[in-house]
Protein backbone atom coordinates (compact mmCIF):
# COMPACT_ATOMS: atom_id res chain seq x y z
CA UNK A 1 0.00 0.00 0.00
CA UNK A 2 2.81 2.40 0.87
CA UNK A 3 4.58 1.78 -2.43
CA UNK A 4 1.55 2.10 -4.71
CA UNK A 5 0.81 5.82 -4.62
CA UNK A 6 -2.80 4.91 -3.78
CA UNK A 7 -3.71 6.61 -0.51
CA UNK A 8 -6.69 7.39 1.68
CA UNK A 9 -8.59 10.61 1.10
CA UNK A 10 -11.62 11.81 2.99
CA UNK A 11 -13.61 8.78 1.83
CA UNK A 12 -11.65 5.62 1.09
CA UNK A 13 -8.56 4.70 -0.87
CA UNK A 14 -8.22 6.42 -4.25
CA UNK A 15 -5.76 6.69 -7.09
CA UNK A 16 -5.20 6.35 -10.80
CA UNK A 17 -6.86 3.19 -12.10
CA UNK A 18 -3.51 2.20 -13.54
CA UNK A 19 -1.95 2.42 -10.06
CA UNK A 20 -4.81 0.44 -8.53
CA UNK A 21 -3.45 -2.85 -9.80
CA UNK A 22 -5.01 -6.15 -8.78
CA UNK A 23 -2.16 -6.61 -6.31
CA UNK A 24 -2.67 -3.19 -4.69
CA UNK A 25 -6.44 -3.69 -4.39
CA UNK A 26 -5.92 -7.18 -2.99
CA UNK A 27 -3.50 -5.77 -0.41
CA UNK A 28 -5.91 -3.05 0.74
CA UNK A 29 -8.74 -5.56 1.06
CA UNK A 30 -6.57 -8.11 2.84
CA UNK A 31 -5.43 -5.47 5.33
CA UNK A 32 -9.04 -4.42 5.98
CA UNK A 33 -10.17 -8.00 6.60
CA UNK A 34 -7.12 -8.80 8.72
CA UNK A 35 -7.85 -5.77 10.88
CA UNK A 36 -11.52 -6.81 11.22
CA UNK A 37 -10.42 -10.30 12.24
CA UNK A 38 -8.04 -8.99 14.91
CA UNK A 39 -10.78 -6.64 16.18
CA UNK A 40 -13.32 -9.46 16.43
CA UNK A 41 -15.57 -7.85 13.80
CA UNK A 42 -15.80 -10.59 11.21
CA UNK A 43 -19.36 -11.96 10.88
CA UNK A 44 -20.32 -15.46 11.95
CA UNK A 45 -21.77 -16.24 8.53
CA UNK A 46 -18.49 -15.10 6.92
CA UNK A 47 -20.15 -12.97 4.21
CA UNK A 48 -18.65 -9.73 2.84
CA UNK A 49 -20.83 -7.54 0.62
CA UNK A 50 -19.17 -6.19 -2.55
CA UNK A 51 -20.54 -3.64 -5.05
CA UNK A 52 -19.28 -1.14 -7.60
CA UNK A 53 -20.02 1.76 -9.93
CA UNK A 54 -20.02 1.95 -13.74
CA UNK A 55 -16.36 2.89 -14.34
CA UNK A 56 -14.57 0.62 -16.84
CA UNK A 57 -11.96 -0.34 -14.21
CA UNK A 58 -14.53 -1.29 -11.57
CA UNK A 59 -15.24 -4.93 -12.55
CA UNK A 60 -11.52 -5.73 -12.53
CA UNK A 61 -11.06 -4.17 -9.09
CA UNK A 62 -14.16 -5.96 -7.77
CA UNK A 63 -12.59 -9.24 -8.93
CA UNK A 64 -9.38 -8.44 -7.00
CA UNK A 65 -11.44 -7.62 -3.90
CA UNK A 66 -13.37 -10.86 -4.35
CA UNK A 67 -10.10 -12.81 -4.54
CA UNK A 68 -8.86 -11.29 -1.26
CA UNK A 69 -12.19 -12.08 0.43
CA UNK A 70 -12.06 -15.74 -0.67
CA UNK A 71 -8.40 -16.12 0.29
CA UNK A 72 -9.28 -14.84 3.77
CA UNK A 73 -11.69 -17.76 4.14
CA UNK A 74 -14.76 -15.54 3.73
CA UNK A 75 -17.71 -15.58 1.33
CA UNK A 76 -18.17 -12.73 -1.20
CA UNK A 77 -21.74 -11.46 -1.60
CA UNK A 78 -21.86 -9.82 -5.02
CA UNK A 79 -24.42 -7.00 -4.78
CA UNK A 80 -23.69 -5.85 -8.33
CA UNK A 81 -23.62 -2.26 -9.51
CA UNK A 82 -25.59 -0.33 -6.91
CA UNK A 83 -25.17 2.92 -4.93
CA UNK A 84 -22.74 3.14 -2.05
CA UNK A 85 -25.57 3.74 0.48
CA UNK A 86 -27.30 0.59 -0.77
CA UNK A 87 -24.32 -1.68 -0.11
CA UNK A 88 -23.71 0.13 3.21
CA UNK A 89 -27.33 -0.53 4.16
CA UNK A 90 -26.83 -4.21 3.29
CA UNK A 91 -23.86 -4.36 5.65
CA UNK A 92 -25.77 -2.70 8.48
CA UNK A 93 -28.88 -4.86 8.02
CA UNK A 94 -26.98 -8.17 8.00
CA UNK A 95 -24.16 -7.13 10.36
CA UNK A 96 -21.48 -7.89 7.78
CA UNK A 97 -18.59 -5.88 6.29
CA UNK A 98 -19.16 -4.11 2.96
CA UNK A 99 -16.77 -2.92 0.27
CA UNK A 100 -17.69 -0.46 -2.50
CA UNK A 101 -15.48 -0.02 -5.55
CA UNK A 102 -15.96 3.56 -6.75
CA UNK A 103 -14.15 6.76 -7.53
CA UNK A 104 -17.33 8.70 -6.75
CA UNK A 105 -17.25 11.95 -8.76
CA UNK A 106 -13.59 11.98 -9.82
CA UNK A 107 -12.47 11.52 -13.46
CA UNK A 108 -12.77 8.23 -15.31
CA UNK A 109 -9.04 7.46 -15.23
CA UNK A 110 -9.23 7.10 -11.44
CA UNK A 111 -11.04 4.80 -9.05
CA UNK A 112 -11.27 3.96 -5.37
CA UNK A 113 -12.43 1.56 -2.66
CA UNK A 114 -14.65 2.41 0.31
CA UNK A 115 -14.63 0.11 3.34
CA UNK A 116 -17.46 -0.48 5.82
CA UNK A 117 -17.38 -2.31 9.13
CA UNK A 118 -20.50 -4.24 10.09
CA UNK A 119 -21.54 -1.17 12.10
CA UNK A 120 -20.86 1.28 9.26
CA UNK A 121 -18.26 3.44 7.55
CA UNK A 122 -14.68 3.25 8.79
CA UNK A 123 -13.53 6.39 10.60
CA UNK A 124 -10.09 7.99 10.77
CA UNK A 125 -8.88 5.84 13.68
CA UNK A 126 -10.02 2.73 11.80
CA UNK A 127 -8.25 3.88 8.66
CA UNK A 128 -4.97 4.42 10.50
CA UNK A 129 -5.15 1.01 12.15
CA UNK A 130 -5.87 -0.63 8.81
CA UNK A 131 -3.16 1.08 6.77
CA UNK A 132 -0.53 0.52 9.46
CA UNK A 133 -0.86 -3.25 9.08
CA UNK A 134 1.81 -5.46 7.60
CA UNK A 135 0.40 -8.41 5.68
CA UNK A 136 2.00 -11.28 3.81
CA UNK A 137 0.93 -11.51 0.18
CA UNK A 138 0.46 -15.06 -1.13
CA UNK A 139 3.16 -16.11 -3.57
CA UNK A 140 2.59 -16.48 -7.32
CA UNK A 141 -0.80 -14.71 -7.45
CA UNK A 142 0.30 -11.73 -9.56
CA UNK A 143 2.60 -11.01 -12.49
CA UNK A 144 5.27 -8.32 -12.47
CA UNK A 145 2.73 -5.64 -13.47
CA UNK A 146 0.51 -6.44 -10.46
CA UNK A 147 -2.18 -8.19 -12.52
CA UNK A 148 -3.86 -11.27 -11.07
CA UNK A 149 -2.75 -14.46 -12.79
CA UNK A 150 -6.02 -16.31 -12.18
CA UNK A 151 -8.80 -14.11 -10.75
CA UNK A 152 -11.97 -15.81 -9.56
CA UNK A 153 -15.13 -15.10 -11.54
CA UNK A 154 -17.47 -13.02 -9.41
CA UNK A 155 -20.46 -14.94 -8.02
CA UNK A 156 -23.89 -14.28 -9.47
CA UNK A 157 -25.41 -10.96 -8.43
CA UNK A 158 -27.66 -11.08 -5.39
CA UNK A 159 -30.49 -8.53 -5.86
CA UNK A 160 -31.39 -8.31 -2.17
CA UNK A 161 -29.34 -5.20 -1.39
CA UNK A 162 -30.85 -3.31 -4.32
CA UNK A 163 -34.39 -4.32 -3.36
CA UNK A 164 -33.90 -3.41 0.31
CA UNK A 165 -32.63 0.05 -0.64
CA UNK A 166 -35.67 0.70 -2.83
CA UNK A 167 -38.06 -0.56 -0.15
CA UNK A 168 -36.36 1.67 2.44
CA UNK A 169 -38.03 4.75 0.94
CA UNK A 170 -41.22 3.25 -0.45
CA UNK A 171 -42.05 1.82 3.00
CA UNK A 172 -41.12 5.01 4.88
CA UNK A 173 -43.01 7.59 2.86
CA UNK A 174 -46.81 7.84 2.47
CA UNK A 175 -48.30 5.95 -0.46
CA UNK A 176 -48.75 8.04 -3.61
CA UNK A 177 -47.19 11.06 -1.87
CA UNK A 178 -45.69 12.28 -5.15
CA UNK A 179 -48.85 11.97 -7.23
CA UNK A 180 -49.12 14.95 -9.56
CA UNK A 181 -45.39 15.69 -9.49
CA UNK A 182 -43.50 15.77 -12.79
CA UNK A 183 -39.87 14.84 -12.20
CA UNK A 184 -36.91 14.46 -14.52
CA UNK A 185 -34.19 11.94 -13.65
CA UNK A 186 -30.85 12.89 -15.20
CA UNK A 187 -29.41 9.43 -15.46
CA UNK A 188 -25.99 10.01 -17.12
CA UNK A 189 -23.78 7.24 -15.67
CA UNK A 190 -24.77 7.27 -12.01
CA UNK A 191 -25.22 3.81 -10.57
CA UNK A 192 -28.38 5.13 -8.83
CA UNK A 193 -30.15 6.02 -12.07
CA UNK A 194 -32.66 3.18 -12.35
CA UNK A 195 -33.41 2.98 -8.63
CA UNK A 196 -34.14 6.71 -8.47
CA UNK A 197 -36.71 6.38 -11.23
CA UNK A 198 -38.25 3.26 -9.68
CA UNK A 199 -38.72 4.85 -6.24
CA UNK A 200 -40.24 8.04 -7.68
CA UNK A 201 -42.67 6.08 -9.85
CA UNK A 202 -43.65 3.83 -6.94
CA UNK A 203 -44.54 6.96 -4.95
CA UNK A 204 -46.81 8.23 -7.72
CA UNK A 205 -44.61 10.67 -9.65
CA UNK A 206 -44.63 11.08 -13.41
CA UNK A 207 -40.99 10.39 -14.30
CA UNK A 208 -39.04 11.27 -17.43
CA UNK A 209 -35.56 9.72 -17.78
CA UNK A 210 -32.97 12.00 -19.36
CA UNK A 211 -29.40 11.91 -20.66
CA UNK A 212 -28.56 8.27 -20.06
CA UNK A 213 -24.95 7.51 -21.03
CA UNK A 214 -23.04 4.30 -21.50
CA UNK A 215 -19.79 6.24 -21.06
CA UNK A 216 -18.81 7.26 -17.53
CA UNK A 217 -19.39 10.97 -16.82
CA UNK A 218 -17.67 12.41 -13.71
CA UNK A 219 -20.49 14.52 -12.22
CA UNK A 220 -19.22 16.53 -9.24
CA UNK A 221 -22.06 17.98 -7.16
CA UNK A 222 -19.76 20.66 -5.72
CA UNK A 223 -18.40 21.74 -9.11
CA UNK A 224 -21.29 21.24 -11.52
CA UNK A 225 -20.27 21.20 -15.17
CA UNK A 226 -21.46 24.10 -17.34
CA UNK A 227 -23.11 21.63 -19.73
CA UNK A 228 -25.14 20.14 -16.88
CA UNK A 229 -26.33 23.62 -15.88
CA UNK A 230 -27.51 24.24 -19.45
CA UNK A 231 -29.10 20.80 -19.80
CA UNK A 232 -31.18 21.14 -16.63
CA UNK A 233 -32.54 24.54 -17.60
CA UNK A 234 -33.37 23.40 -21.12
CA UNK A 235 -35.10 20.21 -19.90
CA UNK A 236 -37.09 22.15 -17.31
CA UNK A 237 -38.28 24.61 -19.94
CA UNK A 238 -39.19 21.80 -22.36
CA UNK A 239 -41.00 19.46 -19.94
CA UNK A 240 -42.29 21.75 -17.17
CA UNK A 241 -40.79 19.66 -14.37
CA UNK A 242 -41.36 20.33 -10.68
CA UNK A 243 -37.80 19.14 -10.14
CA UNK A 244 -34.88 17.38 -11.84
CA UNK A 245 -32.81 14.97 -9.78
CA UNK A 246 -29.55 13.11 -10.24
CA UNK A 247 -26.51 11.90 -8.30
CA UNK A 248 -22.78 11.44 -8.64
CA UNK A 249 -21.20 8.22 -9.90
CA UNK A 250 -21.83 6.10 -6.80
CA UNK A 251 -25.15 7.64 -5.80
CA UNK A 252 -24.20 9.14 -2.45
CA UNK A 253 -24.22 12.84 -3.45
CA UNK A 254 -27.42 14.31 -4.91
CA UNK A 255 -28.22 16.88 -7.54
CA UNK A 256 -31.62 18.53 -7.05
CA UNK A 257 -33.02 21.37 -9.15
CA UNK A 258 -35.85 23.81 -8.66
CA UNK A 259 -38.72 24.04 -11.15
CA UNK A 260 -36.61 26.31 -13.39
CA UNK A 261 -33.77 23.80 -13.69
CA UNK A 262 -31.43 25.65 -11.33
CA UNK A 263 -29.33 23.20 -9.29
CA UNK A 264 -29.45 23.69 -5.51
CA UNK A 265 -26.20 23.83 -3.59
CA UNK A 266 -25.73 20.71 -1.48
CA UNK A 267 -25.60 22.40 1.91
CA UNK A 268 -28.85 24.28 1.22
CA UNK A 269 -30.48 21.02 0.13
CA UNK A 270 -29.24 19.50 3.40
CA UNK A 271 -30.99 22.17 5.48
CA UNK A 272 -34.31 21.57 3.69
CA UNK A 273 -33.97 17.79 4.02
CA UNK A 274 -33.31 18.10 7.75
CA UNK A 275 -36.34 20.36 8.06
CA UNK A 276 -38.67 17.81 6.44
CA UNK A 277 -37.31 15.02 8.66
CA UNK A 278 -37.89 17.21 11.76
CA UNK A 279 -34.28 16.86 12.81
CA UNK A 280 -33.15 18.28 16.15
CA UNK A 281 -29.37 17.79 16.00
CA UNK A 282 -27.31 18.66 12.91
CA UNK A 283 -23.66 17.70 12.29
CA UNK A 284 -22.16 19.50 9.31
CA UNK A 285 -18.68 20.60 8.23
CA UNK A 286 -17.40 24.05 9.04
CA UNK A 287 -17.45 24.98 5.33
CA UNK A 288 -21.24 24.69 4.98
CA UNK A 289 -23.74 27.55 4.65
CA UNK A 290 -24.48 29.39 7.92
CA UNK A 291 -28.20 29.54 7.08
CA UNK A 292 -28.45 26.33 9.12
CA UNK A 293 -27.85 28.33 12.31
CA UNK A 294 -29.60 31.50 11.18
CA UNK A 295 -32.88 29.76 10.28
CA UNK A 296 -33.47 28.75 13.92
CA UNK A 297 -35.10 25.46 12.96
CA UNK A 298 -32.77 23.12 14.84
CA UNK A 299 -31.98 22.71 18.53
CA UNK A 300 -28.25 22.17 18.01
CA UNK A 301 -25.79 22.55 15.11
CA UNK A 302 -22.35 20.96 15.50
CA UNK A 303 -19.59 22.07 13.11
CA UNK A 304 -16.98 19.46 12.15
CA UNK A 305 -13.91 19.04 10.00
CA UNK A 306 -14.58 18.36 6.33
CA UNK A 307 -15.28 14.72 5.41
CA UNK A 308 -17.98 12.20 6.25
CA UNK A 309 -15.86 10.40 8.91
CA UNK A 310 -15.87 13.58 11.01
CA UNK A 311 -19.61 14.12 10.54
CA UNK A 312 -20.25 10.50 11.56
CA UNK A 313 -18.01 10.81 14.62
CA UNK A 314 -19.96 13.90 15.74
CA UNK A 315 -23.27 12.08 15.27
CA UNK A 316 -22.02 9.14 17.32
CA UNK A 317 -20.95 11.46 20.12
CA UNK A 318 -24.36 13.16 20.04
CA UNK A 319 -26.11 9.79 20.28
CA UNK A 320 -23.93 8.86 23.26
CA UNK A 321 -25.08 12.07 24.96
CA UNK A 322 -28.71 11.13 24.41
CA UNK A 323 -29.51 13.51 21.55
CA UNK A 324 -32.54 12.77 19.35
CA UNK A 325 -33.33 13.48 15.71
CA UNK A 326 -29.66 13.23 14.70
CA UNK A 327 -28.72 13.92 11.07
CA UNK A 328 -25.71 15.18 9.16
CA UNK A 329 -24.97 16.57 5.74
CA UNK A 330 -22.04 17.85 3.70
CA UNK A 331 -21.55 20.65 1.17
CA UNK A 332 -21.69 18.01 -1.58
CA UNK A 333 -25.30 17.27 -0.59
CA UNK A 334 -24.68 13.81 0.87
CA UNK A 335 -27.13 13.30 3.75
CA UNK A 336 -26.62 11.00 6.76
CA UNK A 337 -29.02 9.81 9.46
CA UNK A 338 -27.36 9.13 12.80
CA UNK A 339 -30.43 7.64 14.44
CA UNK A 340 -33.84 6.30 13.47
CA UNK A 341 -36.24 8.93 12.09
CA UNK A 342 -39.93 8.55 12.98
CA UNK A 343 -42.38 10.44 10.75
CA UNK A 344 -46.02 9.84 9.80
CA UNK A 345 -45.99 6.86 12.17
CA UNK A 346 -43.26 5.16 10.13
CA UNK A 347 -39.58 4.64 10.89
CA UNK A 348 -36.58 5.31 8.68
CA UNK A 349 -33.70 3.28 10.09
CA UNK A 350 -30.40 5.06 10.67
CA UNK A 351 -28.02 5.10 7.70
CA UNK A 352 -24.85 6.88 8.88
CA UNK A 353 -23.22 7.23 5.48
CA UNK A 354 -23.82 9.69 2.64
CA UNK A 355 -27.04 9.09 0.73
CA UNK A 356 -28.39 10.91 -2.33
CA UNK A 357 -31.95 9.59 -2.64
CA UNK A 358 -33.38 10.90 0.63
CA UNK A 359 -32.58 14.49 -0.38
CA UNK A 360 -34.88 15.02 -3.41
CA UNK A 361 -37.64 12.98 -1.77
CA UNK A 362 -37.58 15.14 1.36
CA UNK A 363 -37.39 18.41 -0.59
CA UNK A 364 -40.30 17.47 -2.86
CA UNK A 365 -42.44 16.49 0.13
CA UNK A 366 -41.48 19.60 2.08
CA UNK A 367 -42.52 21.68 -0.92
CA UNK A 368 -45.87 19.83 -1.09
CA UNK A 369 -46.48 20.23 2.66
CA UNK A 370 -45.61 23.93 2.44
CA UNK A 371 -47.79 24.52 -0.61
CA UNK A 372 -44.93 26.05 -2.54
CA UNK A 373 -42.38 25.27 -5.22
CA UNK A 374 -38.78 24.23 -4.65
CA UNK A 375 -37.66 27.78 -5.43
CA UNK A 376 -40.26 28.96 -2.93
CA UNK A 377 -38.60 26.84 -0.26
CA UNK A 378 -35.32 28.61 -0.95
CA UNK A 379 -36.87 32.00 -0.25
CA UNK A 380 -37.95 30.75 3.19
CA UNK A 381 -34.30 30.42 4.21
CA UNK A 382 -32.03 33.23 5.42
CA UNK A 383 -30.45 34.56 2.24
CA UNK A 384 -26.92 33.27 2.53
CA UNK A 385 -24.96 32.28 -0.57
CA UNK A 386 -21.72 30.36 -0.98
CA UNK A 387 -19.07 29.83 -3.63
CA UNK A 388 -16.11 27.49 -3.75
CA UNK A 389 -13.10 26.91 -5.97
CA UNK A 390 -9.49 25.77 -5.75
CA UNK A 391 -5.96 26.34 -6.99
CA UNK A 392 -4.62 23.07 -8.39
CA UNK A 393 -1.02 21.88 -8.17
CA UNK A 394 -0.49 23.91 -5.01
CA UNK A 395 2.18 22.17 -2.90
CA UNK A 396 0.79 21.08 0.46
CA UNK A 397 3.86 22.26 2.33
CA UNK A 398 3.47 25.75 0.81
CA UNK A 399 -0.22 25.83 1.86
CA UNK A 400 0.69 24.98 5.43
CA UNK A 401 3.50 27.55 5.55
CA UNK A 402 1.28 30.34 4.24
CA UNK A 403 -1.61 29.57 6.59
CA UNK A 404 0.51 28.94 9.70
CA UNK A 405 0.55 32.60 10.89
CA UNK A 406 -3.26 32.61 10.98
CA UNK A 407 -3.46 29.67 13.38
CA UNK A 408 -0.23 29.88 15.34
CA UNK A 409 -1.41 31.95 18.31
CA UNK A 410 -4.47 32.73 20.40
CA UNK A 411 -7.64 34.20 18.89
CA UNK A 412 -6.34 37.78 19.13
CA UNK A 413 -3.11 36.95 17.29
CA UNK A 414 -4.98 34.96 14.64
CA UNK A 415 -7.42 37.81 14.07
CA UNK A 416 -4.56 40.29 13.65
CA UNK A 417 -2.86 38.01 11.10
CA UNK A 418 -6.14 37.54 9.20
CA UNK A 419 -6.77 41.29 9.27
CA UNK A 420 -3.39 41.92 7.70
CA UNK A 421 -4.10 39.35 5.02
CA UNK A 422 -7.70 40.11 3.98
CA UNK A 423 -8.93 43.09 6.00
CA UNK A 424 -8.28 45.64 3.28
CA UNK A 425 -10.42 43.70 0.81
CA UNK A 426 -13.24 42.43 3.02
CA UNK A 427 -13.41 44.53 6.20
CA UNK A 428 -12.84 44.04 9.91
CA UNK A 429 -12.08 40.47 11.03
CA UNK A 430 -14.16 39.42 14.06
CA UNK A 431 -13.18 35.74 14.40
CA UNK A 432 -10.93 33.00 13.01
CA UNK A 433 -12.06 29.36 13.14
CA UNK A 434 -9.26 26.78 12.81
CA UNK A 435 -11.43 23.65 12.91
CA UNK A 436 -10.32 22.73 9.37
CA UNK A 437 -8.14 25.24 7.59
CA UNK A 438 -8.73 28.94 8.31
CA UNK A 439 -12.32 30.23 8.31
CA UNK A 440 -12.32 34.03 8.67
CA UNK A 441 -15.51 35.93 9.60
CA UNK A 442 -15.84 39.67 8.96
CA UNK A 443 -18.05 42.34 10.55
CA UNK A 444 -19.94 42.48 7.24
CA UNK A 445 -21.28 38.97 8.02
CA UNK A 446 -19.16 37.64 5.16
CA UNK A 447 -16.82 34.64 5.35
CA UNK A 448 -13.61 33.55 3.61
CA UNK A 449 -12.34 30.03 4.29
CA UNK A 450 -8.95 28.77 3.09
CA UNK A 451 -8.10 25.08 3.40
CA UNK A 452 -5.46 22.74 1.96
CA UNK A 453 -7.03 19.66 0.36
CA UNK A 454 -6.83 16.48 2.40
CA UNK A 455 -5.93 14.21 -0.52
CA UNK A 456 -4.44 16.34 -3.31
CA UNK A 457 -1.93 19.18 -3.78
CA UNK A 458 -4.67 21.82 -3.90
CA UNK A 459 -5.60 24.89 -1.88
CA UNK A 460 -9.35 25.36 -1.61
CA UNK A 461 -11.34 28.52 -1.00
CA UNK A 462 -14.92 28.80 0.26
CA UNK A 463 -16.73 32.13 0.57
CA UNK A 464 -20.12 33.18 1.94
CA UNK A 465 -22.06 36.42 1.53
CA UNK A 466 -25.57 37.88 1.30
CA UNK A 467 -25.74 37.46 -2.50
CA UNK A 468 -24.43 34.92 -4.98
CA UNK A 469 -22.61 37.56 -6.98
CA UNK A 470 -20.81 38.82 -3.88
CA UNK A 471 -19.82 35.28 -2.82
CA UNK A 472 -18.37 34.67 -6.30
CA UNK A 473 -16.61 38.07 -6.26
CA UNK A 474 -15.01 37.26 -2.90
CA UNK A 475 -13.98 33.82 -4.12
CA UNK A 476 -12.28 35.25 -7.18
CA UNK A 477 -10.42 37.80 -5.04
CA UNK A 478 -9.19 35.04 -2.74
CA UNK A 479 -8.15 32.86 -5.68
CA UNK A 480 -6.10 35.76 -7.05
CA UNK A 481 -4.33 35.99 -3.69
CA UNK A 482 -3.71 32.24 -3.62
CA UNK A 483 -2.36 32.30 -7.18
CA UNK A 484 0.10 34.96 -6.05
CA UNK A 485 1.17 32.76 -3.15
CA UNK A 486 1.74 29.86 -5.54
CA UNK A 487 3.77 31.94 -7.96
CA UNK A 488 5.87 33.51 -5.22
CA UNK A 489 6.39 30.13 -3.56
CA UNK A 490 7.70 28.57 -6.73
CA UNK A 491 9.97 31.53 -7.52
CA UNK A 492 11.43 31.35 -4.02
CA UNK A 493 11.98 27.62 -4.38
Amino acid sequence: MQQSGVGFGTSGARGLASDMTDEVCYAYTAAFLDWLRESGLLPEDKRVAIAGDFRPSTPRIMAAVDMAVRDAGLIPLNCGFIPTPAVALCGLKHDIPAIMVTGSHIPNDRNGIKFYKPAGEILKDDEQAMTARSITMPAALFDTSGAALAPHPLPDIDQTAQQDYIRRYIDFLPADCLTGKRIGVYQHSTVARDMMAEVLQALGAEVTCLGRSEQFIPVDTEAIRAEDVKLARAWSHEYGFDCIISADGDGDRPLVSDEHGNWLRGDVAGILTARYLQAEYIATPVSCNSAVEKCGWFAHVERTRIGSPFVIAAMQQAEARGAKGIVGYEANGGFLTGGDIVLHGRTLAALPTRDALIVPLAILLLSADSGTTVSGLLTSLPQRFTASDRIKNFPTELSKAKLAPLQAGDMTANILAAQALLGEQFGKVISVDTTDGIRISFDTDEVAHLRPSGNAPELRCYTEAASQSRAVEMNQACLALLAGWKSAGWRTK
